[in-house]
């Protein structure tokens, strides 16, 4: 596996903005306390990654249909989709210094009631002991998903089928795609979301 990253510039996996938003007291304040419970910085994110994860609930889920989009937002209300939840990562990890971005990968949405091909979010992040970038998928786990912090053996929540048009991609992104944004700002509803979900990416135009 070879991860590209999109910028050479390690300050633009660190910049935070209005979605990316760990200037918000919640966010550092969060950070703080998971920092503090770690012994060092890769414990650090290995905590931040198991604590998205496991303590924010993916939106579809819970069958919650209120939309999640910046940072702040998923951690006050709890849950997210996967694009959200990869916001609140990387503002947790960026918050202490931590350079962390946006991968994707197209996925079918459901074989058997949905098979459209739609995007799929999670974080690229840079481990500074090993010197070098993996994966994360903060989706959630549940049955038949059961995605792992690892350094050496990828897991994440979702393998890809090449043969039913799945692909992945292996850049990572120092800001969320502008595509995924839009969709995210302008559904009102998850339930709206779900009927137009990304298709493409604002990367790729």
């Amino acid at each position: 596996m070879n991860i590209i990253l999109y910028s050479n510039k390690i300050d633009e996996y660190l910049k935070h903005d209005n979605v990316i938003d760990y200037d918000n007291e919640a966010i550092t304040e969060l950070a703080d306390t998971l920092f503090k419970k770690t012994n060092n910085e890769l414990d650090f994110i290995k905590t931040a990654y198991e604590f998205v994860r496991d303590n924010i609930s993916h939106s579809a889920d819970i069958n919650e249909d209120i939309i999640t989009c910046t940072a702040s937002e998923v951690l006050k209300a709890s849950h997210g989709i996967c694009f959200a939840k990869s916001h609140l990562l990387s503002a947790l990890l960026r918050c202490k210094s931590v350079p962390a971005g946006f991968c994707y990968q197209k996925l079918i949405l459901d074989d058997e009631i949905a098979p459209v091909l739609i995007y799929h979010g999670l974080n690229g992040v840079y481990i500074k002991d090993y010197k070098k970038w993996i994966r994360l998928d903060a989706r959630g786990n549940k049955t038949g998903v059961t995605a792992q912090f690892s350094i050496e053996t990828e897991q994440l929540a979702f393998p890809i089928r090449p043969k039913m048009g799945e692909a992945d991609s292996f850049i990572v992104y120092p800001d969320p795609d502008i595509k995924i944004l839009e969709k995210l700002r302008k559904s009102k509803t998850r339930t709206e979301l779900w009927g137009n979900l990304p298709t493409e990416l604002g990367y790729n135009r």
